[in-house]
């Protein structure tokens, strides 16, 4: 046998090997590098006409959610955004809203009909969600108390998720997130929601007492 026959078939190897790599792979999900890290910083119109910077949220746990009034899959997630925002009200917890690539009019007419009093800001050169590395809402950010994004969740985000991770970075104090930041290094906690279109089959309301504990 000749050194040529041997050659092209182990010059193989490698490629399909990496093709069955790839067959384990879900083209779906597309990793972040963010959490772990400090949450971008930006200053952005509310849709009440005020202006909103994530800095004055400092010392709350904040869950950024990318949303639009034409997201089919921001439906189902509102609900459970509706009630945290209830359940945790008087805690050091504060939902926060950034506008896709819709129209502030539209976006204001979705909230006004789905309810919801938190605020949500205008994003009209997606500036924010490039810097966040959106490719399609909804995706929503976890951040600690510290400004630390702690986990992102790609697709709908369900009450399970919600309380899991508000519960979590309440409890944690500012050494305790030091050291979960410095955990996280190397690791990518990202979530995602099977068909980015929400399974109400999956979901189990929020509490309704008060207190979120």
């Amino acid at each position: 046998m000749s050194w040529k026959k041997v050659l092209i078939p182990a010059s193989a190897i490698p490629i399909v090997a990496l093709l069955a790599y790839g067959l384990t792979r879900d083209p779906n999900i597309v990793e972040s590098p963010l959490p772990g890290r400090a949450a971008f910083e930006f200053t952005s119109p509310t849709l009440d006409g005020d202006t909103l910077s994530l800095g004055d949220l400092e010392g709350k746990v904040v869950v950024l959610n990318f949303w639009a009034s034409w997201c089919i899959a921001c439906i189902d997630e509102h609900r459970v955004f509706v009630e945290a925002e209830r359940y945790y009200a008087g805690q050091d917890f504060q939902m926060l809203g950034v506008v896709y690539q819709d129209s502030p009019e539209n976006a204001r007419r979705w909230m006004a009909r789905m309810g919801g009093s938190w605020p949500s800001v205008i994003d009209p050169s997606s500036r924010i969600a490039i810097d966040y590395g959106v490719y399609g809402v909804p995706e929503t950010y976890f951040i600690a108390r510290d400004g630390r994004i702690a986990y992102k969740q790609i697709g709908p985000v369900y009450p399970q998720v919600m309380v899991y991770w508000v519960d979590r970075l309440l409890a944690e104090s500012t050494d305790a997130g030091a050291a979960a930041a410095e955990a996280l290094e190397g690791e990518v906690p990202t979530g995602r929601s099977e068909g980015h279109t929400g399974d109400r089959s999956r979901a189990t309301p929020i509490p309704q007492t008060q207190g979120g504990q």
